[in-house]
């Protein structure tokens, strides 16, 4: 089957990048020379839906190392690159996906890369989920199990569990410590604010900014821009977690009285219709609007499309809604995911734990898949324990050891 991509000559500049990101990603690197030698995946297929950009592709060629084969698609039309998608398949994998591609063309990859038959799935959002137990269910036979990556695609899979109707084990990635206190925080807080200023070339410092939600990914927004010199405000429907956000120093209230004060609104919650409606009347003239949400929901752009009364190109993935008295509020990647639809997602550093965790995740499905029921199964503290190691290594920091007598203290209680 021949890949389906765009952009074919543009392999080499995917190259450079992806040489780029090899760099600052030693965790990969080092599996990748234990995989060269051990092919643990060896005769093994394996279709991938993570965004499809540099640290994506590496960790793809990292699981080709170890004999797989491999089909790779995007887990959202907005942040794929044309240029990494070109340079995989010159390095002989197989890819479906461009940038832009419309709703029909997204679902034709999703159902292209699971044409291979595959026996693991990565999964990003649950989209390759959702096609195994709808429309492609007879590729259940050969499936062994699969991992997933983000919050809301582990919330899918559990919700699929709850009712009896998970026809493989999966692995919930995104609840590993390695994973959600790293990625989760600090990649999605950083990111974010490099697609925003990046996006836009305006100043955070002094701006109020808003953000709706703070579980980990909503932690790391607020941080980041308070390191910027923004004004804070938090939105919650948790009362734990506002309470939280409240000891971490920052104001709390509810988006209806948030909205007339916001510069800057980020949306992470995971959930639709956070910011809708009612919201957008109150707004400031030149408010931002931005999603750091799986799915393009949160900011409710229907009732954007009811009230404005014309749409202006403001720049290059920023879009001005104008109201009827004259309000421009400003949406910035057509309120799809903004660290990746407007820029290159997570730093490489934090991407090379979270995407170790895959490639071991996957080497234990295959290694224990016998004993694997039709579940969500968390990562072994192994593996979770076997990255934090490899991490610490890799960044030259050491650490204490217990001595046997204090292991035997500890077990006491």
């Amino acid at each position: 089957m021949d890949s389906s991509i765009r952009n074919k000559h543009s392999a080499s500049e995917g190259k450079i990048k992806i040489n780029w990101v090899k760099q600052y990603m030693p965790l990969l690197n080092a599996l990748e020379k234990e995989f060269q030698e051990t092919k643990p995946f060896l005769g093994k297929r394996i279709t991938v839906s993570v965004h499809l950009e540099a640290k994506t592709a590496w960790l793809s060629l990292v699981l080709a190392a170890g004999g797989a084969e491999l089909a790779v698609t995007g887990s959202n039309p907005l942040s794929t690159q044309d240029d990494i998608a070109a340079a995989l398949v010159e390095d002989g994998l197989k890819v479906f996906a461009w940038h832009g591609a419309t709703d029909e063309e997204y679902q034709t990859h999703l159902n292209q890369a699971l044409d291979i038959r595959p026996h693991i799935i990565i999964d990003d959002g649950g989209d390759l989920v959702q096609l195994l137990h709808s429309s492609r269910e007879e590729l259940q036979k050969d499936i062994i199990g699969g991992c997933e990556e983000t919050t809301t695609g582990v919330l899918r899979l559990r919700s699929r569990e709850k009712e009896g109707k998970l026809a493989f084990p999966m692995m919930s990635v995104n609840d590993a410590c390695c994973k959600y206190l790293f990625d989760n925080r600090y990649g999605t807080g950083q990111s974010v604010w490099a697609g925003i200023m990046g996006t836009t070339n305006l100043i955070i410092s002094g701006k109020y900014v808003v953000v709706a939600g703070y579980g980990w990914c909503g932690k790391g927004v607020p941080t980041r821009a308070k390191g910027l010199g923004a004004n804070v405000i938090v939105t919650e429907v948790d009362p734990i977690k506002a309470i939280e956000a409240v000891m971490d120093g920052y104001r709390v209230m509810p988006m209806d009285e948030a909205a007339s004060i916001g510069d800057i609104f980020v949306t992470v919650t995971g959930c639709l219709k956070v910011i809708r409606k009612e919201h957008f009347a109150k707004m400031k003239d030149g408010v931002l609007l931005a999603n750091a949400g799986h799915f393009d929901v949160e900011v409710w752009l229907p009732a954007l499309e009811e009230l404005c009364m014309e749409k202006r190109l403001m720049r290059r993935n920023i879009m001005g809604y104008v109201m009827e008295d004259g309000r421009t509020l400003n949406l910035l990647a057509e309120g799809r995911l903004v660290n990746l639809a407007s820029g290159d997602g997570h730093p490489a550093e934090i991407m090379d734990m979270s995407f170790a965790l895959q490639a071991l995740c996957v080497k234990y499905l295959l290694e224990n898949h016998g004993d694997l029921e039709k579940r969500v199964y968390s990562v072994p503290e192994e593996i979770d324990q076997r990255v934090a190691h490899m991490k610490l290594e890799a960044m030259g920091v050491k650490i204490d050891k217990l001595s046997e007598e204090q292991v035997q203290y500890l077990a006491a209680y």
